[in-house]
C-alpha cells in the first residue's frame, strides 16, 4: 500500500540525529525542503532536523523497513509515487545529481559516511520481518491471546520437556534461521518414531524453545544429522527401557567459537551452549517425532541426561589425539559425537601414581558398566580428568597407548562370569567358563576416551552405554563433521 504521507514526486532523507552526517547535512535538508517537496523520515527523534516541514517520525521502524533502509542518511528521489534513484551517505556530487543546486551544501566536505541504520541494527532486522513483512515461514501459527502466557501455553500444548521453554515467535525464528546458511525448506531427515519431515525451520523453532542462540544452529544441525544417521539406531534407543539417551560430545573450533564448557563442571550446569544444544535435539524428537515418555518412550527409569547430556572435549593439550580425530574426522575440523548415554558413574582413584596402576583401576570401574558379570552388553565413554591424564601423559602414554592396556586390562576368565558363578544369577552363558572374555568391543568403539574436567581432582567419569551397541554392524556411536 502506498504511503501517503511520502512525496509522489520529490524526495525523501532517512535520517537519524544519532548520526553526526546526518547531523552536517542538516543544512542541506532545510534547504532541500524550502525548493520542496520533501520528507524526511526520521528515526530517532521527532525534531530532527529542525526547519524542515514534513519530518516523520520513524519510532516503529516500519517505514526504514518498507523502504529498505541500510545506512542514514539516505536521499531517495521518487517519480508517480516510485522510487527511481537512491544515494547512501553524504557525497556532494551524487546529492546534486539526484536534488539539484538546492543541495550543494556549501562548506561542507565533499564526502563523508553515513551510519547504520536503525531498523538493521542487530536482532531489530528480523523483528521488522515478523512485524511488517513476510517472514516466509511455513510452520502453522498457533494464536495465543493478548491476556495469555506465552510460556503456560507451550505446557498446556506439551511442547516442553517439564521445564519452561522460550516461546518461538517468528522474530526468535527469523534470529535462529540467521545462524545457518542452509534454508530453511531443506528437510534434515525423517524424525522417529512417527518418521515427520523435519526442516531446517523446524529445528530452528525447537532450538529457539530450548533456549539455544543463532551462533549454535550449525552444531545443532549436525547433533541431529548424527542422530538420524541409521547406525545410531534413534528409535530404538527412543523405545527401549534401558537408562539410555542421546549423549553429544563436541570437537573442533566450533566448540570454542561458541562458548562450550570442556573444563570444570563439564558434565553439569551452568554453561548454555552444553545445556541448550542437547536440549534441542531432545525437543525436536518430541516435538517434531512424537517421541514422548511413557507413550514411545518406555525408559524404565530414564537419567537426567535425557533433559539434556552435552559437552565438549578438552583440546588443549596438542600431544592429545581428539575424540573427533580418533573417529576419522580430519585435524581441525568441527564435529559431533552421538553416543547412547545411561548417566554418570564417578571414578574415584587418588593413590594410584603410575600409567600401569591407573589402568588397571580404570579397568575395575569399567567392570561395573551394566554389571559387573555382564560383558559386551553395551560400550562405554571414558571421560578422563586433567589430573589422572597428567599421570598418562607423564609416563609416556598417548591415546593408543591407553586404549590398547585398557583393552587388555578388560579381559576377565569366563569362569567368573558365568551364571551362578560368585553365587550371582546373573551372568553369562556357561559357554564362555573356558574363554577369556573382553569386558567390550575393541578399542575405539569400545571404550570412547574424551579428555575434560577441572584442573583438581583425581575424578573421571564413566558413562555406560546401551545393550544395543552388542550388535555392532547395527548401532554404533557415530560422529559426524559439522557443516555451516
Amino acid at each position: 500500500m502506498p504511503d501517503t504521507l511520502l512525496p509522489r514526486d520529490g524526495l525523501v532523507i532517512v535520517a537519524k540525529r544519532d548520526c553526526p552526517t546526518c547531523v552536517l547535512v542538516e543544512p542541506v535538508m532545510q534547504s532541500l525542503d524550502r525548493a520542496g517537496p520533501l520528507a524526511v523520515v526520521s528515526q530517532d527523534d521527532p525534531t530532527f532536523p529542525s526547519g524542515v516541514r514534513s519530518v516523520l517520525y520513524d519510532d516503529a521502524l516500519e517505514r526504514s523497513f518498507r523502504l529498505n533502509i541500510e545506512a542514514v542518511p539516505t536521499l531517495i528521489r521518487f517519480k508517480d509515487g516510485r522510487e527511481v534513484e537512491r544515494t547512501v551517505g553524504w557525497q556532494r556530487q551524487e546529492w546534486m545529481r539526484l536534488a539539484g543546486d538546492a543541495a550543494e551544501g556549501k562548506g561542507l566536505p565533499d564526502w563523508q559516511p553515513g551510519c547504520g541504520s536503525k531498523s538493521v541494527e542487530p536482532g531489530m532486522h528480523e523483528a521488522l520481518i515478523a512485524r511488517y513483512g513476510d517472514p516466509g515461514l511455513k510452520s502453522r501459527e498457533i494464536a495465543v491471546g493478548n491476556w495469555d502466557d506465552p510460556m503456560e501455553a507451550c505446557f498446556e500444548r506439551g511442547w516442553t520437556d517439564g521445564l519452561p521453554v522460550v516461546p518461538p515467535t517468528d522474530e526468535r525464528i527469523l534470529r535462529m534461521l540467521g545462524g545457518t546458511e542452509r534454508k530453511p525448506d531443506e528437510v534434515v531427515g525423517l524424525i522417529p518414531p512417527n518418521l515427520a519431515p523435519c526442516t531446517v525451520e523446524k529445528v530452528a523453532i525447537n532450538a529457539v524453545m530450548a533456549g539455544c542462540k543463532p551462533e549454535y544452529m550449525p552444531v545443532v544441525l549436525g547433533v541431529l544429522e548424527a542422530a538420524l544417521d541409521p547406525l545410531f539406531v534413534l528409535h530404538g534407543l527412543l523405545c527401549t527401557t534401558h537408562f539410555s539417551g542421546p549423549l553429544v560430545i563436541i570437537n573442533g573450533p566450533a566448540a570454542k567459537a561458541i562458548g562450550m564448557n570442556s573444563g570444570v563442571n563439564a558434565l553439569g550446569q551452568g554453561n548454555r551452549a552444553n545445556a541448550t544444544i542437547g536440549r534441542a535435539l531432545q525437543l525436536i524428537v518430541r516435538n517434531v517425532g512424537g517421541g514422548l515418555p511413557g507413550a514411545i518412550d518406555r525408559a524404565t527409569l530414564g537419567n537426567p541426561g535425557k533433559y539434556t547430556f552435552c559437552f565438549a572435549e578438552d583440546e588443549s593439550d596438542p600431544d592429545w589425539e581428539p575424540l573427533s580425530v580418533r573417529r576419522g574426522i580430519a585435524p581441525g575440523k568441527s564435529a559431533v559425537t552421538l553416543f547412547h548415554g545411561e548417566g554418570v558413574h564417578g571414578f574415584i582413584d587418588q593413590k594410584s601414581r603410575t600409567p600401569e596402576e591407573l589402568v588397571r583401576s580404570l579397568a575395575m570401574g569399567l567392570f561395573g558398566v551394566g554389571h559387573p558379570k555382564l560383558c559386551d552388553a553395551g560400550n562405554a565413554v571414558l571421560v578422563l580428568t586433567p589430573e589422572h591424564y597428567k599421570i598418562f601423559k607423564d609416563g609416556g602414554w598417548n591415546r593408543r597407548r591407553i586404549e590398547d592396556e585398557l583393552f587388555q586390562a578388560l579381559k576377565r576368565p569366563g569362569r567368573d562370569l558365568v551364571w551362578g558363578a560368585q553365587n550371582v544369577a546373573e551372568g553369562l552363558p556357561p559357554k564362555y567358563a573356558d574363554l577369556v572374555v573382553d569386558k567390550f568391543q575393541p578399542m575405539p568403539d569400545g571404550v570412547l576416551i574424551v579428555r575434560a574436567g577441572g584442573e583438581a581432582g583425581l575424578f573421571s567419569a564413566i558413562i555406560g552405554g546401551w545393550p544395543g551397541q552388542r550388535v555392532r554392524e547395527e548401532c554404533q556411536a557415530v560422529t559426524r563433521e559439522i557443516r555451516p
